[in-house]
């Protein structure tokens, strides 16, 4: 089984969420700019972000915060969302090799309806095989989420691969015994696993899937 993270992997939305949360940071005092909030949100959880918003403004924050900041993201994704370069493609090849696939994201479902529905993968994706870690109150670096996603094709975890973009999904995917790929420019740094892969584009990811393959028709050969 595949696996596909969301945002940075499918969908070029990260950024463009992360620059809210920074707006909203300021706005309650913490003098962060788009580019720090992207490095240090990318990833995470609203909750999470929530806490750290506050900790560092000194200010409380409304209960209701993750909700209004999903409800800014749901907004601007129907409009704004753009797919990652070669998702497309990589997509429907992927599905060609008839490997079941799922998605598993932080984003909550609204926010993925939109970011889908807006870029058009929608067409490519059935609902039921989307997962979120926000819904289900799963949010990664917690395994749960890549874990319930094999269960509901019942594969085991040793059985799956995850196509990731940032070190919070890449170490779900260790703690949930998976394959993990990991898409990020080839100049970046990334964590020192025993075990990840790295691509720096999408168009490496249905080659390497076909490898694997490959590898796997001989040894049992």
């Amino acid at each position: 089984m595949v696996i596909f993270d969301c945002d940075g992997v499918l969908v070029d939305g990260e950024y463009l969420s992360t620059c809210i949360m920074a707006q909203e940071a300021r706005k309650y005092g913490w003098n962060i700019t788009d580019e720090q909030a992207n490095k240090l949100f990318t990833g995470g959880e609203l909750a999470k972000i929530r806490d750290r918003i506050a900790h560092e403004s000194g200010k409380t924050l409304p209960d209701d915060w993750d909700m209004q900041v999903q409800n800014r993201i749901v907004t601007m994704m129907k409009t704004d969302a753009q797919t990652v370069d070669g998702a497309e493609d990589m997509l429907k090849a992927t599905l060609d090799l008839g490997l079941p696939v799922r998605i598993g994201s932080n984003s909550s479902m609204a926010e993925m309806d939109a970011k889908f529905s807006s870029t058009g993968l929608d067409q490519m994706l059935d609902e039921d095989r989307i997962h979120s870690g926000r819904d289900l109150n799963m949010p990664k670096p917690r395994p749960d989420l890549y874990l319930y996603a094999a269960e509901q094709d019942n594969i085991p975890p040793g059985n799956c691969i995850v196509l990731e973009d940032s070190d919070a999904g890449a170490e779900a995917a260790r703690r949930a015994g998976m394959a993990c790929v990991l898409l990020r420019d080839l100049s970046r740094p990334a964590p020192q696993w025993s075990g990840l892969i790295r691509i720096g584009h999408l168009s490496e990811f249905v080659p390497l899937l076909q490898r694997i393959r490959a590898k796997q028709k001989q040894a049992v050969a």
